[in-house]
């Protein structure tokens, strides 16, 4: 099989470091290349297992798996490919779609062990956990093949934890925006920094014209997802009211604890919410994963306060186990658009995190709408990964919201007007 592959990528092909991160902006061919190296690969007499992996399993179908069955066609080497629901065989070869999680919001599947796998690629590397990425890439452990992990991404903001683990920042000339350099004293990886300049062969006239537009129009957009440099904060971030407090005052005032269901996949998350000086004070208790019922319970009864508990509504059998260990609770009202509307109660509020919530800081700097990556659009709905400290809090406040009843409207009284 003869591919005509992008010289930029020539390096994916050869290379024995353990990790590529084929990082850069819009058109640049990352998604072509990875699944021309996942063809040779699983044709070759080498030993090849390979998981490809997004967040969410079912939108691989429509991503990378469609891309290498689209290049085993152009290649005319699909009839000799056993194709099936999400899994390609040659031979002993194979690659198998593998997702983080089976679909959204989903809390009980757990990533299963990928010990016999030699490959992973994974694309919209962005948007996985460090906890999750750290599971996979513990579980790769194989002896018949050298190990690669094939990151695909544009560049996340500054603060994301692939950048800090394996990259340094450079100034760009647009303000706000980083051009990312891999580390020099890295020995196990590389990176491969594109964007539509180094595909241009393969883009049209009018696409790379409406690149060029975004410039003017959606300048954010262009630095970010068409050239390809890191934003100073996450695009789309959802809070931007949020400020860090050293400690809690001595007159703040506990008002609810606020609680987020998690087990394997998820951690378990617990917030304090203050009331102080016409503000709301979040304070983190708990961020953990593998918490059983009775351990969330010990963990509540520790606290020097006691305050009513506000956990997720989605867990009714859980709630009712904390309430036998004695929890003071009141489920957290759900209901169509209440995410947002919590959400939009939240924005409205001056809010202080205590600088000892590591992960709720970490949360607040990342938790984003989801983003059109071709127009640059926010679609009004929360990422996940980034939400489970931000829920808790979330039920918490919309708990304190003040109903209309609660509304002392002014009574009218009438005033003696002189007529004339």
């Amino acid at each position: 099989m003869i591919q005509s592959v992008n010289e930029i990528y020539e390096p994916l092909f050869t290379t024995k470091k353990r990790y590529v991160i084929l990082i850069g902006g819009r058109g640049a061919g990352r998604s072509t290349v990875a699944s021309q190296f996942a063809n040779a690969k699983l044709i070759a007499p080498e030993y090849f297992r390979c998981a490809i992996m997004r967040y969410i399993l079912s939108d691989i179908r429509n991503s990378i798996f469609r891309e290498i069955t689209d290049r085993a066609e152009e290649n005319g080497i699909d009839d000799k490919l056993h194709i099936s629901d999400m899994t390609i065989e040659y031979g002993q070869n194979s690659i198998n779609a593998v997702g983080f999680r089976k679909s959204s919001g989903d809390q009980k599947s757990k990533l299963k062990s990928l010990a016999s796998y030699n490959c992973v690629i994974v694309e919209e590397a962005d948007e996985i956990p460090e906890e999750d990425f750290m599971q996979l890439d513990d579980s790769l452990r194989t002896v018949k093949g050298d190990i690669t992990v094939i990151l695909l991404l544009n560049p996340p903001a500054k603060n994301h934890w692939i950048l800090n683990r394996w990259f340094d920042l450079e100034d760009s000339e647009q303000p706000g925006f980083y051009i990312p350099r891999l580390k020099s004293d890295l020995k196990d990886t590389i990176a491969i920094i594109s964007d539509y300049h180094s595909n241009e062969k393969n883009i049209s006239d009018a696409s790379i014209a409406q690149y060029e537009i975004y410039k003017q129009s959606k300048p954010s957009h262009y630095w970010n997802m068409i050239k390809g440099y890191v934003p100073e904060t996450v695009q789309g971030l959802i809070y931007k009211n949020f400020n860090i407090i050293d400690e809690i005052p001595k007159e703040a005032r506990l008002k609810r604890r606020g609680l987020d269901y998690g087990y394997s996949n998820d951690p378990t998350a617990i917030v304090d919410i203050y009331v102080w000086n016409n503000a709301f004070i979040w304070d983190e208790i708990l961020y953990k994963k593998g918490m059983s019922n009775k351990d969330i319970a010990d963990v509540i009864k520790m606290q020097e306060q006691d305050v009513l508990l506000v956990p997720d509504s989605a867990e009714p059998k859980s709630n009712d186990e904390l309430k036998s260990y004695g929890i003071s609770l009141v489920p957290a009202q759900k209901g169509q658009g209440s995410v947002n509307q919590g959400i939009q109660y939240c924005q409205d509020q001056t809010i202080y995190i205590t600088r000892r919530s590591l992960n709720l800081i970490k949360e607040k700097d990342n938790y984003a709408w989801k983003i059109n990556k071709k127009t640059g659009e926010t679609i009004n709905t929360p990422n996940e990964g980034y939400d489970h400290g931000m829920d808790a809090g979330r039920y918490a406040m919309e708990s304190l919201k003040p109903t209309v009843k609660d509304i002392k409207i002014p009574q009218y009284k009438p005033q003696n007007f002189m007529t004339f």
